[in-house]
């Protein structure tokens, strides 16, 4: 099976430089930092499972710019470009990669499961399509309080061959609510190409079947992932009801630590490539003037001096005593 590449050069223009560059950073520290812990990775210092976000930063980065503080986030296992776009300490994250009670799951969650509740970010969910009903509940919450907040859910194409999918569209669309669906389409879910796995594969053509305002976007391109998020948040916080974005993207790594790889070709690999989110934004801020000599290599010295300080944090980080494991554990008492 093979893909065909969003055409590029279709997002909007960008006339703030210091607005460029902030995107351009923040797409970098989150490929600097899954690089990083790769290293690590091999390293056995992260252990378990690690899902990368490499190719896919334009989505996080460009959506997380339209919401607000106090907005709700749910994510799925691939989360860390979304955690530290959302704004949790690049400490915070790096320490529970290792285990360590300094994190912000106390360790408990790892790789997978990135929680921080003050900063409303919601996982890190293993079930595929599970943080759909989460996000559902949160959006409710919000709408019979009377909060002015919105509910962003993140979720891969696979999502959308499962149940909790059309639960939560059916839902959210019955309900008004003010929830997003972010659909990061990077074309082969676990390892099954989109064709295979959904006869629509129009997803966005496939959410408006539930009378959700629906539509795609190049997911390469940051400034266009920015302005559909922003568009859909808009109608979202206004009272317009549930939106559904369909970003069209492509992961530039395996599935995870553990996967093959044997479902695409490395030639497929190395086309997208030329699609490089962070790449295309460096050059567009270059053509407009809005990016000098020398910007970027100062942003990577700053992205790699908050790196290592993570790591060093976390390698010095504390594991949970034995006394404690049980600590989070709930037993419902037998009559």
């Amino acid at each position: 099976m093979t893909s065909t590449l969003p055409s590029g050069g279709g997002g909007p223009d960008l006339a703030d430089g210091a607005e460029g560059q902030v995107l351009l950073r923040e797409m970098l520290r989150v490929r600097r930092f899954e690089e990083r812990c790769v290293e690590l990775y091999s390293a056995a210092q992260i252990r378990g499972f690690m899902h990368l976000y490499i190719g896919e930063e334009a989505v996080a980065v460009g959506a997380m710019q339209s919401l607000r503080a106090d907005d709700a986030v749910v994510s799925t296992y691939r989360e860390h470009g979304h955690a530290l776009a959302k704004g949790l300490p690049a400490r915070s994250i790096m320490a529970e990669m290792f285990g360590r009670v300094e994190g912000c799951s106390r360790g408990h969650g790892g790789s997978m499961h990135l929680f921080d509740a003050e900063r409303r970010f919601y996982g890190g969910n293993a079930i595929v399509a599970g943080g759909l009903p989460l996000a559902v509940g949160l959006a409710l919450a919000d709408k019979l309080r009377g909060r002015d907040r919105v509910t962003a859910c993140f979720f891969g194409e696979g999502a959308m061959a499962e149940g909790e999918f059309h639960e939560s569209m059916n839902l959210a669309a019955l309900w008004s609510l003010p929830v997003v669906f972010l659909c990061e389409n990077n074309l082969y879910a676990m390892g099954t190409a989109l064709a295979r796995s959904e006869s629509q594969t129009d997803l966005a053509l496939k959410a408006a079947a539930y009378e959700v305002t629906s539509w795609a976007v190049d997911g390469m391109d940051v400034l266009a992932c920015r302005a559909a998020t922003q568009r859909a948040v808009d109608i979202a916080r206004a009272g317009g009801g549930p939106c559904f974005v369909e970003y069209r993207t492509y992961r530039f790594r395996a599935h995870s630590m553990y996967d093959p790889e044997l479902y695409r070709s490395k030639e497929e690999v190395e086309l997208w490539k030329t699609r490089d989110p962070i790449d295309a934004l460096e050059r567009q801020l270059t053509r407009a003037g809005l990016l000098a000599a020398g910007d970027r290599d100062r942003m990577e010295v700053e992205i790699a001096v908050e790196i290592d300080d993570a790591v060093a944090y976390a390698e010095a980080g504390t594991l949970e005593p034995v006394e404690d494991l049980t600590r989070y554990v709930y037993q419902r008492a037998l009559p």
